[in-house]
């Protein structure tokens, strides 16, 4: 309807030689405060200086203007044109455009037709993938659905620290204190030998020297019996992680590792200093910021081995030689906000980037209700043991309702349900915010949860099992309140994939998908479909909940359930 009103409005403008495009007029179309005021209102504050008139006086003659058959009324209040919509022509409408256009419905009007690489997720080799590795892994996939769904071509990219101190202080401790246990490909038991050795270096700072030297032996390959164990202990993490991407639904185009980009990275440094772009500090090699007020960021260190900084600088040249996009974009934890900045600064000046070119966006910690969660002090939430936990939860939930099912079913439905749940209670939040996760307020299967969703939508299916036969003809009669807030929140869709496209935010899909599935629920309760007078429009009405909920929770990276 907004889209109607923008292209009636387009025509009018452009006979004023005023050139709008229907993408602007879209912007200044607003939803009045109470219903009494109108569906629509469309000031005209911003034409007064283009047409050199009075705003009232441009409002009363575009309202003129107007096909009033189109509407159930339009009215001039100041300088603002108020549209009544017809009620029944537009729930008709919607219901038949979602169902016409089914997965399509949504998509801006104009594909965007860019490609973007997108890089996320990130777990670290020898250290745990835990549950604050599901937000920034769930952000990622949702909003490269996003950029997908406005018609962009995107690359998912994965980069993953395989080398470095931590693994240094991960084979330090294995060999020093874990050499007669056999390696094995367990999240829970890789975790635990990362954090023996931040624990025992903390009580005894002299062992620091043995972990330097193995750091060392490793970036300088010199140490065969030392790299076949980094090389094993390397694939035993990655093989870890196939699974939990799998059932987080995500996917990657190409995945990094820190050590393919290590020799490239002492290049570009020694470069750096060689052109005195970088400079010696003590030894180290560093870009120094403090003049911008982003202090020093440090490349090499005095020994010679390369820092993540450098590594950065070396992905993000490899990145964009590789795939030559239009935008490049990195999700990554609110703490490394400050090197990011300085990573782009740098890029600038190698001229390797531009403004809003190579780009990152940051997302806040997950925190429990005990504090904030380390991979360093194992107090964290381990994937695995998390999943497990809430599954074990979900698959109660299942049998208190006293369902027969298979085993297989059983698993099927309650992985699904711990995921939606998971998902939803990381993405319905703004990125920046931080998360304190609570595990009942995630699975409540009535409150503002990933559960709830899920439930509307098989409560929605249930109603289409019922009926017999859909007659494609539809007939309204006198369409009561919660079928119109249905159809009307319904039609809010495409506005909403365009605000969360262009705000990067999957937040707002994800509080949409919510308000969407109470206005279903308000209508289920009040409303009844099967031998209703309005039987055919409802089961319709219905149909095109359960498409619109199905595009929604897509784009979170969502699996829906027509039985819960």
């Amino acid at each position: 309807m907004k889209e109607f009103i923008a292209k009636l409005i387009k025509k009018i403008l452009d006979g004023k030689k005023v050139h709008l495009t229907e993408e602007e007029i879209l912007k200044l179309i607003e939803i009045p405060p109470s219903a009494e005021m109108g569906d629509y209102s469309f000031p005209c504050f911003s034409l007064a200086s283009k047409l050199k008139q009075n705003p009232n006086h441009i409002a009363v003659e575009i309202k003129n203007k107007l096909p009033a058959k189109d509407f159930e009324e339009i009215r001039v209040v100041g300088a603002y044109v108020n549209f009544f919509i017809d009620k029944n022509k537009f729930s008709k409408d919607i219901v038949s455009e979602i169902l016409k256009k089914k997965n399509n419905f949504g998509k801006p009007i104009r594909k965007e037709n860019k490609k973007i690489v997108v890089e996320f997720s990130q777990p670290n080799t020898h250290k745990a993938f835990h549950v604050g590795h599901i937000r920034g892994t769930s952000l990622g996939e949702s909003i490269s659905r996003i950029l997908e769904f406005c018609g962009n071509k995107v690359i998912r990219a994965n980069y993953s620290g395989d080398t470095g101190m931590h693994v240094a202080k991960w084979i330090w401790c294995y060999k020093k204190y874990h050499s007669k246990e056999k390696l094995k490909n367990d999240e829970s038991w890789i975790a635990s030998i990362y954090v023996n050795a931040v624990r025992r270096l903390a009580e005894n700072e002299k062992l620091q020297e043995e972990v330097n030297e193995i750091n060392r032996k490793l970036e300088n390959k010199e140490d065969k019996k030392l790299n076949e164990l980094w090389k094993k202990t390397r694939k035993l993490s990655i093989d870890s992680w196939k699974k939990i991407y799998k059932e987080l639904n995500t996917k990657f185009d190409d995945c990094f590792f820190e050590s393919e980009v290590e020799k490239k990275a002492k290049e570009i440094s020694l470069e750096l200093l060689k052109k005195n772009i970088a400079k010696r500090d003590q030894g180290a090699i560093i870009m120094d910021f403090k003049d911008s007020g982003m202090g020093v960021w440090i490349l090499l260190r005095s020994d010679g081995t390369v820092l993540y900084s450098a590594k950065d600088l070396a992905l993000a040249e490899k990145k964009i030689k590789k795939y030559k996009a239009d935008e490049y974009l990195v999700m990554v934890a609110d703490e490394q906000r400050l090197h990011f900045e300085q990573l782009v600064k740098t890029l600038e000046i190698m001229k390797l980037a531009k403004k809003d070119f190579y780009d990152f966006m940051t997302f806040g910690l997950v925190r429990l209700p005990t504090g904030k969660m380390s991979s360093r002090t194992g107090d964290n939430i381990l994937y695995s043991d998390f999943m497990n936990e809430i599954e074990k939860h979900v698959k109660n939930e299942i049998k208190k309702r006293g369902e027969k099912i298979s085993e297989k079913d059983l698993k099927n439905r309650a992985l699904n349900i711990s995921i939606a749940s998971i998902k939803y209670s990381m993405l319905k939040q703004g990125a920046n915010k931080n998360i304190i996760f609570d595990k009942n307020e995630a699975l409540n299967f009535e409150g503002d949860s990933g559960a709830y969703l899920l439930y509307s939508y098989a409560r929605a299916n249930s109603i289409l099992k019922k009926t017999k036969k859909i007659n494609s003809k539809i007939k309204i009669e006198n369409l009561g309140e919660k079928e119109i807030n249905l159809a009307k929140i319904l039609s809010k869709f495409p506005e909403v994939v365009s605000n969360s496209r262009n705000g990067k935010s999957p937040s707002v899909i994800a509080n949409y998908s919510h308000e969407l599935a109470q206005k279903f629920n308000e209508f289920y309760h009040a409303c009844p479909v099967i031998n209703s007078e309005n039987e055919s429009f409802r089961i319709k009405l219905v149909q095109s909940f359960m498409q619109v909920m199905e595009n929604s929770l897509n784009l979170l990276g969502i699996n829906l359930l027509k039985r819960m």
